[in-house]
């Protein structure tokens, strides 16, 4: 059975790769065409490395492979340290 969470109980939640790190935690949803289109997530310490120093990233929905009580993001869509991270829009100026 599919279980369908309201936007604002996923806010707040901590995101993890799929390889079980810490990524970040969930700050907002973008929506376009009456579904989510990305995730607004505040990237922490450790992970700001992949991103050019970016405080947060949006990432597509696509690459999300989970959500209950932490949000899981698959680590093979993410960029390692030789691929640059265009794909993502970097949110430097999070508050």
């Amino acid at each position: 059975m599919l279980k369908i969470k309201k936007i604002s109980e996923v806010l707040g939640k901590h995101a993890y790769t799929s390889e079980g790190e810490y990524f970040g935690q969930v700050e907002e949803a973008s929506l376009g065409e009456n579904k989510i289109e990305g995730w607004k997530i505040r990237i922490a310490g450790g992970m700001s490395n992949f991103f050019a120093g970016a405080r947060g990233v949006i990432i597509p929905h696509s690459f999300v492979k989970a959500i209950g009580d932490v949000f899981i993001i698959t680590k093979a869509q993410l960029p390692n340290k030789e691929e640059p991270a265009s794909q993502f829009e970097l949110e430097e100026n999070i508050q």
